[in-house]
């Protein structure tokens, strides 16, 4: 069958797995038109406080969603000057008093792909409790859910909704988290994002091409790893968790995947290695964390096996590049991590989707039994006040 960029192969176990990997460059297409045509609404929301210098920012979701959180931290709090803070909603749920201490101002933005699973309103309930002044910009990509209705007449609310078809029913979150992650980009990055849309959906219809080919994910899954180790600097080791995070979701936890920090790495978590792991490197656009994305590649390189070792990268003409196992990210090479990180992640929902299958998974629901569930049950949520 046919997808929407390139040719992935389909077949009942994972029809939609599949085609929610292959939708993403259309809707972030889609999403840029949509955050264009909700400008002035998120200009009026948005504008009066980022202009506070006192306001702190907080990035907050579960799981795939908190991950994105972590990897739009630190670049929006460059981008924006001002502290921004990734924290998942399982740990303020958990601990309010510690996450939300300082009693400041403050503009919680919450991720969420249905918008029903038990912390995503229960997180936003708890601001308002704990902060004296919460404001909250929700984007989700389910209208119905029950975070969209909750803030969608709230005064001190924004509702982003993402384009219908992002509203993943795979079991794994893919263009759910893509599409948030741009959306949070261009609203809240405002004109320095401009036009990133298109040459990052080009980038990922290349990446998407090439995993058809098995070029790539095909490669890495072939050598029928034990383990595989994903790092990432900055942005990208919210990218590195997301990876491992895929990786472990669709292959039922069989494939044991970690994810670290390019110098984090050394410090305990390198144990993990062993003849039959894999690593796959996300190396930096910036030019000063990129030396230590080239280290660790070298230093792999040397403990692994060949052809063990996989560099993602926008980057061309440096020794960590230049290797056959070198998968590459074209025409980005001047974009943040934070935008980066989007097409780069379609390199491990291919590996994923390849593992899933080659351990005769279902993708779309690698878990038959109902051990996990795509929407978090279970949550017995507690009075702040018993």
């Amino acid at each position: 069958m046919t997808t929407p960029s390139g040719t992935l192969p389909l077949d009942d176990s994972a029809v939609h797995t599949v085609r929610e990997i292959a939708q993403q460059p259309a809707l972030w297409r889609e999403v840029e038109q949509i955050v264009a045509a909700c400008r002035d609404s998120l200009d009026a929301f948005l504008s009066p406080l980022l202009a506070r210098g006192d306001l702190r920012v907080v990035l907050t979701g579960a799981g795939t969603s908190a991950f994105a959180g972590q990897v739009l931290a630190p670049a929006l709090s460059r981008r924006l000057g001002r502290r921004v803070d990734a924290v998942a909603t399982t740990d303020l749920v958990a601990d309010p008093r510690g996450c939300l201490a300082e009693d400041l101002p403050t503009l919680l933005v919450s991720f969420a792909r249905s918008g029903d699973s038990p912390e995503s309103v229960a997180a936003t309930a708890l601001a308002d409790q704990v902060l004296s002044e919460a404001h909250h910009l929700v984007i989700t990509c389910n209208e119905q859910g029950r975070l969209a209705r909750e803030h969608a007449e709230r005064p001190r609310s924004q509702v982003l909704l993402m384009p219908a078809a992002s509203n993943d029913r795979g079991f794994a979150m893919t263009s759910s988290f893509t599409c948030m992650t741009l959306a949070a980009l261009l609203a809240l990055g405002a004109d320095a994002y401009d036009g990133i849309a298109e040459r990052l959906a080009r980038a990922a219809e290349s990446v998407i091409e090439e995993g058809a080919a098995d070029r790539t994910a095909g490669a890495l899954v072939d050598r029928a790893p034990e383990r595989i180790v994903f790092l990432g600097s900055g942005p990208l080791k919210g990218l590195a968790e997301e990876s491992a995070l895929k990786v472990l979701e669709l292959t039922g936890g069989t494939l044991m995947a970690v994810a670290e920090s390019s110098l984090g790495f050394r410090h305990g978590p390198k144990a993990v290695l062993n003849e039959r792991s894999v690593a796959v490197v996300y190396v930096s656009n910036d030019p000063y964390t990129r030396r230590y994305d080239h280290d660790i590649v070298a230093e792999l390189r040397g403990n692994l096996p060949d052809g063990s070792v996989f560099a993602v990268s926008a980057q061309t003409g440096a020794a960590a590049e230049d290797a056959a196992d070198a998968w590459p990210l074209p025409g980005l090479d001047d974009v943040d991590d934070a935008a980066l990180a989007l097409p780069a992640v379609v390199y491990a929902q291919l590996i994923a989707l390849r593992a899933s299958r080659a351990r005769g998974l279902r993708p779309d629901n690698p878990f038959p039994s109902g051990e996990v569930n795509r929407v978090v049950q279970g949550v017995i949520l507690h009075s702040l006040n018993n």
